[in-house]
């Protein structure tokens, strides 16, 4: 395989920079709110590098919204058959969790989006979303047929895990004020983590302690 280019190592860092600011400004003023001059000021880049990788604000928005439902659905390729289920499940969990911990303004311009009707991501809910549940369920119910979990509504159970999972970047304000914390430190997210690993695994009637965080390869 060919090793990308200087000039492509920089579109790429450019790119990276610009949706990291879009996230941050869509997160705080909303689509209709967000301008490409101050996506431009918060990427610390000129108004006319925004428009070179993305032609205009609601394609920048586009990916902001793609690469966040992206990232999201990746942590999904350990749920196989042949996984373990409470390693496979918590693995999931854990990773939803880091993204949220990690892009806390991506994950709130996607609820965003949900909440005022998702027209912009419609395509992707009803066909890359919609799929990728439908397998991953099926594969859940393979694993109770088997006996290898306790019963559950395969497909709520990712609902569940969506909800539990995305409030700690969504609704962080709550949690802090309930918690007295100004934000939430490395100790509350870990603890957050494992009170929801455990929880959705006890509901599978699965053992927490036997899912181990896994190194990645």
């Amino acid at each position: 395989m060919s090793q990308p280019t200087p000039k492509g190592h920089i579109r790429q860092a450019n790119a990276s920079v610009i949706l990291a600011a879009a996230e941050r400004v869509f997160a705080r003023a909303g689509f209709g709110g967000a301008t490409m001059a101050a996506i431009a000021d918060e990427a610390g880049l000129p108004k006319a590098n925004l428009h070179y990788y993305f032609g205009s604000k609601n394609e920048l928005y586009r990916a902001v919204l793609d690469t966040t439902l992206q990232g999201w659905l990746a942590p999904t390729h350990g749920i196989t058959p042949e996984a373990d289920p409470a390693t496979a499940l918590a693995n999931y969990i854990r990773d939803k969790m880091r993204q949220g911990r990690e892009r806390p303004h991506a994950s709130r311009v996607f609820a965003n989006e949900l909440l005022h009707g998702g027209t912009e991501i419609a395509d992707l809910l009803a066909t890359t979303l919609r799929a990728l549940v439908q397998d991953k369920a099926a594969v859940i119910d393979h694993w109770v047929a088997q006996g290898r979990m306790a019963p559950v509504d395969s497909t709520h159970l990712f609902f569940t895990i969506w909800s539990a999972t995305q409030t700690y970047a969504d609704f962080d304000v709550q949690i802090c004020a309930v918690l007295g914390r100004p934000e939430l430190t490395d100790a509350d997210h870990a603890r957050a983590t494992q009170h929801v690993v455990s929880l959705i695994l006890r509901g599978c009637g699965l053992s927490a302690e036997s899912a181990l965080p896994t190194q990645p390869a």
